[in-house]
């Protein structure tokens, strides 16, 4: 048994195999995720888990050089926001219409789907390097 770090293993999975500039998309629980891109849900009921416990425990094993939000998440959770911003202090951040986001999470490793419901809590992380 796994004895630190994230113990699900499709999750941890995906975050060992991201290489640089790969992304992963931490979404609420209403984000559609498009065909073909890998679902990691672990929705379990409304609020659980929530999308800052999400990203906090992705943080601790994958290392992200940018993301991106949607522009919406400022002024619509203005709080959340905020905490993403501090969480990933450090990371170059981009905003994009909620329109063009979805169409980024195209492109994602995966989507993880938490049981978030504040609207825009999504985030896409982009894999940077340790070295």
């Amino acid at each position: 048994m796994k004895k630190i770090g994230i113990i699900n293993s499709e999750l941890s999975r995906v975050i060992s195999e991201l290489g640089h500039t790969d992304t992963i998309v931490i979404a609420d629980c209403g984000l559609p995720i498009p065909p073909g891109v890998r679902r990691i849900d672990l929705a379990l009921k409304r609020g659980v888990p929530g999308y800052v416990e999400t990203l906090e425990t992705i943080l601790e094993e994958m290392q992200v050089e940018r993301y991106t939000v949607a522009a919406e998440m400022k002024e619509a959770s203005p709080e959340l926001y905020e905490k993403t911003a501090l969480l990933l202090e450090g990371a170059a951040e981009g905003n994009v219409t909620h329109e063009r986001f979805k169409q980024l999470t195209r492109e994602a490793k995966a989507v993880v789907r938490t049981g978030e419901c504040t609207p825009y809590a999504n985030v896409i992380l982009h894999a940077g390097v340790i070295f």
